[in-house]
């Protein structure tokens, strides 16, 4: 694993998700990559159903996460701490200020699956 290449991955995932580059940030996962649905509950897996939960998501909440901290763990995965600010799309009203932290797995240069830890 290179930890360096893994961040720049991760960081650059972080980025099209900010733009909302869905496509951008789908080209970072593992065709069959493994995603929390944090909004609705539950877990998606594979591009398709992240595409879709991200535009059901993006339309009812936007939301911002900025990397701060990465952690290479023991086991080989990444834990990310990140700053997240939500608002409704809609009203742009604020819902959520946070300090919130991810944990990746990669495999092969992508991202294969990610938890809301």
């Amino acid at each position: 694993m290179d930890m360096k290449s893994d961040e720049d991955t991760l960081r650059s995932a972080y980025r099209a998700f900010n733009a909302r580059d869905i496509e951008a940030a789908l080209e970072l996962m593992h065709p069959d990559v493994d995603w929390p649905n944090a909004w609705e509950g539950g877990r998606v897996v594979g591009h398709a159903a992240v595409r879709d939960y991200w535009t059901r998501q993006f339309s009812a909440i936007s939301s911002r996460v900025e990397p701060d901290r990465f952690t290479e763990e023991p086991d080989g995965a990444i834990t990310v701490d990140v700053h997240q600010v939500v608002h409704d799309a809609q009203t742009g009203q604020l819902l959520s200020d946070s300090r919130v932290r991810h944990r990746y797995r990669i495999a092969d240069g992508l991202v294969a699956r990610m938890d809301v830890l």
